[in-house]
């Protein structure tokens, strides 16, 4: 088994020199692309990552591996496909999405190599880590724009909120707020998706790596979404009562509100990590009643 599993090994890395070698200007596109755009940071951090899970739970997934060529094959030709489709439509296509079309096209290459070298049953036990790898494509304009707005909308009625409860005088337009003494607009740049992003990766992760229950996870991945348009909330309101009663430069031209949003990240962080331990606590509680 030792020396099946070195040979597929080997074929899986013959297979993505091969890759790299056919996705060589995609991958340049995508590397600017990253390196150039405020969401995208974590882009080269994903290859990384999936690695270390296919390392570290290699005793899990790799017990038994046979060749599957033709289920590999399958995902080949449905990845040439979407590559050669991005390719004829490239001029029509934005930045965005042309780099989202070939970079999905590189992941499926990605999961029909694996499929061919190592079979379906590591196929299925190495889904997390090859599933992982998503997280490289960008996401296209049509879906980033309806996540902005909820995220925008959301913020907007937490800060509505927020301005009731404390007491502040304003007169709401859309999503424009006008107080006594400043002017906002809730934008798309105080949306919180790159740090929504960040933590829908980092509690995926905490979900594979902690719980066991498919519903548990999906309601660790969920709670994403609120938490971070109340810490968007927040975020705003904090900023904004403080140029209006302190300095306006909390709103123009400060640390806070430039790059202080891991002042508001972290205790979202900490939130999350509470509703893991919970989730996890009431997990292993449910296990031990069934095993009495």
């Amino acid at each position: 088994m030792e020396k099946k599993l070195i040979k597929a090994t080997l074929l899986f890395v013959f297979f993505s020199l091969i890759s790299l070698l056919m996705f060589f200007q995609p991958l340049r596109e995508l590397t600017r692309f990253s390196l150039g755009s405020p969401y995208y940071s974590h882009i080269w951090l994903i290859p990384f990552v999936s690695l270390f899970f296919l390392i570290t739970e290699r005793k899990r997934i790799f017990p038994e591996v046979f060749f599957s060529p033709g289920a590999g094959a399958v995902l080949w030709v449905v990845s040439v496909i979407i590559f050669i489709a991005g390719w004829m439509n490239q001029t029509s296509l934005s930045a965005n999405d042309h780099t989202s079309v070939v970079t999905l096209s590189g992941v499926l290459f990605t999961h029909g190599s694996f499929l061919f070298a190592y079979g379906g049953k590591a196929y299925r036990k190495a889904l997390f880590p090859l599933l992982l790898l998503v997280f490289m494509i960008p996401i296209p304009l049509f879906l980033m724009d309806r996540i902005l707005d909820m995220l925008v909308a959301g913020s907007s009625s937490v800060t509505e909120f927020l301005f009731k409860t404390t007491g502040t005088p304003y007169i709401r337009t859309g999503n424009i707020f006008q107080l006594p003494g400043v002017t906002i607009e809730v934008a798309e740049v105080c949306s919180g998706i790159r740090s929504s992003l960040a933590l829908v990766i980092t509690m995926c992760i905490a979900a594979h790596m902690f719980l066991r229950t498919n519903w548990r996870k999906l309601v660790l991945i969920l709670a994403v979404v609120p938490l971070t348009i109340l810490k968007n909330g927040i975020r705003i309101v904090t900023i904004t009562l403080l140029a209006e009663h302190v300095d306006e430069k909390f709103l123009t031209d400060s640390f806070l509100h430039h790059s202080g949003g891991i002042f508001f990240f972290l205790p979202s962080l900490v939130l999350l990590g509470l509703l893991l331990w919970w989730l996890r606590k009431t997990e292993g509680a449910r296990e031990e009643r069934l095993r009495a």
